[in-house]
């Protein structure tokens, strides 16, 4: 079967270093039949909702690239169906690059990263901008309740396909939030030693007036 991301990625340019490398046997076996990695499955879903940032890169009109993160609330980025992602963009610095960028040129990549587990997505899409004020349902779905920042707009991204890199060279890297269960314990025992700690001390100033707990 094709393998959609390649097919999209490998441009003459590509496959000439890949023959001159020595890769481009290997690669060549993927460009035939059916495309597949087409359309979100389970495991992307889950990927793709447990996340709380991406990049997303654009292109300009002059083509030069423009890489930016987006940020949010775990599971900001929405699956809406096997073939549409979409988010709440958010008011920043109002530079609107990628707005400008994506305007001109619909087609984005998105890279999401689970540093922890050493695991990499890469999604090819086309990118479309929504008034949300206008499409009530979709606001809906897309902006997270009790967050604080303001949306500007909808993006919505029909996906054309994606990729799963290998773990090779991720250092792993944990959240505040993820090191939290690991990290209870031990502060923890460090309240129940400075409880003891100042309970000592106050025992020792009641024994003894003049010496000031010390």
């Amino acid at each position: 079967m094709t393998h959609r991301f390649l097919e999209i990625a490998t441009t003459p340019a590509v496959r000439a270093a890949q023959e001159a490398l020595g890769s481009r046997r290997a690669y060549a076996r993927q460009e035939q039949g059916e495309p597949h990695h087409d359309r979100l499955g389970g495991s992307e879903a889950a990927f793709i909702a447990a996340r709380d940032s991406f990049y997303m890169a654009s292109v300009s009109e002059t083509g030069w690239p423009y890489l930016q993160h987006r940020g949010g609330p775990e599971g900001f980025l929405r699956v809406l169906d096997e073939r549409t992602l979409g988010f709440a963009d958010l008011r920043g610095n109002r530079q609107y690059l990628s707005l400008g960028n994506l305007t001109a040129d619909d087609r984005a990549c998105l890279f999401l990263m689970d540093y922890g587990n050493r695991a990499r997505l890469k999604i090819f899409g086309r990118a479309r901008f929504h008034d949300l004020a206008a499409e009530p349902e979709l606001a809906r779905q897309l902006i997270a309740p009790g967050y604080a920042a303001v949306p500007e707009r909808g993006v919505t991204i029909a996906v054309e396909a994606f990729d799963w890199n290998c773990p090779q060279h991720i250092t792993p890297r944990f959240s505040e939030a993820e090191l939290a269960p690991a990290l209870a314990p031990v502060r923890e025992r460090l309240a129940e030693l400075e409880a003891e700690n100042a309970r000592l001390r106050a025992e020792l100033a009641a024994r003894d007036p003049l010496s000031g707990g010390r």
